[in-house]
């Protein structure tokens, strides 16, 4: 099963089945979820955000990060933030590279939690302001990923 984004930045991500021995175990395990919801900011959210992100397209070469991809997915994400509205499709339109905007996202993702982290506090040293949450990072770049895909 995929791993789906919903609109919320919710994703859906599929549970491994709990291994059981005996037969009341087992009619037990039938009635168990086969899914979860994982909303930014639980664990393994980031980790499923990338996965989602793969998923998009597997043919996808390995994630490189360059200094002006970084610099511009910085700027992406503060305007983003900072809009009234989060109004993602203009701030990606704006653009001058989009493709690597996007490696240097998913390059933060790839990292994990503490990759979000460390690129929240970045983006306010580089662009201002308080440093966003990790989920609320982490959010803005599935929105922003979703977007350029």
């Amino acid at each position: 099963m995929d791993i789906i984004r919903n609109d919320d930045g919710t994703l859906v991500v599929p549970v491994d089945p709990a291994r059981h021995h005996d037969a009341d175990d087992e009619a037990d395990a039938a009635a168990a979820p086969t899914t979860r919801v994982l909303h930014p900011g639980e664990g393994g959210y980031d980790e499923a955000l990338a996965e989602w992100d793969l998923q998009q397209n597997p043919d996808r070469a390995p994630v490189v990060s360059t200094a002006s991809g970084r610099q511009e997915a910085m700027a992406l994400i503060h305007a983003v933030a900072t809009s009234p509205d989060h109004a993602v499709a203009p701030a990606v339109a704006a653009l001058d590279d989009p493709e690597a905007s996007a490696q240097a996202l998913r390059h933060v993702l790839v990292g994990g939690v503490h990759s979000v982290e460390a690129f929240a506090a970045e983006v306010a040293e580089a662009e201002g302001g308080d440093p966003l949450p990790a989920h609320e990072a982490t959010k803005l770049i599935g929105e922003v990923l979703a977007e350029l895909d």
